[in-house]
């Protein structure tokens, strides 16, 4: 804990080192913490959720033996009565689930290939057992007026949901199949389309997507007309599930993003849609007003907007934040001059810290989601304005007549 305390030295660099492989080797509950954790930068320090977010790497696999008595159990059926291929070794594993792909056996139709997402043996236990300690934790957290701000307790509370969102691939398939349904009209936005009956808690049978990881086209050069259709393209996509659907992706790295290359038009495939974010009508309309006073680069209201979002609001002192917040923006609008929103809420997320502003959950996931999808559009293109998209969107005859009505007429299916 004193190296924590003393920011950009050697001792810092090296806790922060201790930190992540304390969460790789403590388990798949911790690991998913730490994943989560580098998601709240209104809770942690840039440093605490740079380090964390490299947790995102591949987790240790458990046995083809295991994954057949897995399979059978969850199916009551022997693996060679389900698919005529099946490959012993995944495609990819993650610290709940590792995934395998196999030719799945069909009665007078083509071979159809699947991907087979099949949780850890004995995950579940392990993670009510880490979940024990954890609340323990938090509970002795409190003890302590230094992390009061943090309200642990209210955090795992927190997690707990969105562990469960990540644990039950039920759940999963029926996000894919509200995306689905949701990009219905979408010849280029597709997900991996769940096999029933092969779905259980367990195993999730998907169509197995081909593609190119959207980060090869963020590493090549130079910058085409293709690259600027696939930051557009995220942009339009992420717009349309806050503005119109109300259901978002809540973890869009270039990880869970493959290309497939069209005659015409670039399509993108989206996975692992086990986090998402639903947010309440009234937060909903509150971060929507923050977002038309980000595209109008008005602190003040920014702020104001952040501390609506709880309604157990603790920040320490609410008009030098809104202050704060505003001064620092016109600071950082003079010297910059730049209309990167993900820089703004980045700023704004220093000051909520500071402040100990409470921001709800799924609100900060969806900022996060922001931050982290135009962070890799501004690589593919960087003539890209996703502010300039938003206000657009907002400031139309429709949205700004009648908003309140809209926010209740408009609402995923």
């Amino acid at each position: 804990m004193f190296a924590a305390d003393k920011p950009d030295s050697r001792l810092r660099a090296a806790w922060l080192y201790v930190l992540l492989r304390t969460l790789e080797y403590a388990g798949p509950a911790f690991i998913k913490w730490g994943q989560w954790a580098a998601t709240r930068p209104d809770m942690f320090p840039a440093d605490i959720c740079q380090q964390l977010s490299k947790l995102h790497s591949q987790a240790p696999a458990h046995t083809f033996y295991e994954t057949r008595k897995i399979i059978e159990k969850a199916f009551h059926l022997p693996l060679d009565r389900l698919f005529e291929e099946f490959s012993e070794k995944p495609i990819a594993s993650g610290s709940i689930a590792q995934v395998h792909k196999a030719v799945l056996r069909t009665k007078g139709q083509k071979p159809l290939v699947v991907a087979v997402k099949v949780r850890h043996p004995r995950v579940s236990t392990v993670i009510q057992r880490d979940f024990v300690i954890m609340n323990w934790l938090a509970r002795m957290s409190t003890k302590f007026s230094s992390l009061e701000h943090l309200q642990l307790d209210k955090t795992v509370q927190q997690f707990a949901t969105f562990m469960t969102k990540q644990v039950d691939l039920t759940l999963e398939a029926a996000h894919l199949m509200r995306f689905i349904y949701n990009f219905r009209q979408w010849r280029n936005v597709s997900f991996p389309r769940p096999i029933y009956p092969l779905v259980h808690p367990e195993v999730l049978v998907e169509t197995f997507e081909e593609g190119r990881s959207i980060q090869d086209f963020i590493d090549e050069g130079p910058r085409t007309k293709l690259h600027s259709q696939l930051a557009r393209l995220g942009s339009s996509l992420l717009l349309k599930m806050l503005l119109s659907d109300n259901f978002i992706h809540g973890d869009l790295h270039p990880g869970n993003m493959f290309v497939k290359l069209g005659k015409k038009v670039p399509q993108l495939i989206l996975l692992d849609v086990g986090m998402t974010a639903e947010l309440s009508q009234r937060n909903r309309y509150i971060l929507l007003e923050l977002f038309k006073a980000l595209s109008d680069k008005d602190g003040a209201r920014v702020a104001r907007c952040a501390l609506e979002f709880s309604e157990d609001q603790t920040c320490t002192n609410p008009e030098a934040f809104v202050g704060d917040v505003d001064n620092t923006f016109k600071q950082y609008l003079s010297v910059r001059g730049t209309s990167k929103m993900g820089d703004y809420i980045a700023e704004l997320f220093e000051q909520v810290r500071r402040y100990r502003v409470n921001l709800d959950g799924e609100v900060c996931t969806v900022m996060v989601t922001v931050v982290i999808l135009e962070g890799w559009q501004r690589k593919l293109d960087m003539s890209l304005d996703i502010m300039r998209m938003v206000k657009e969107l907002l400031f139309k005859a429709e949205w700004t007549a009648s908003f309140e009505y809209v926010m209740g007429a408009i609402a995923a299916p």
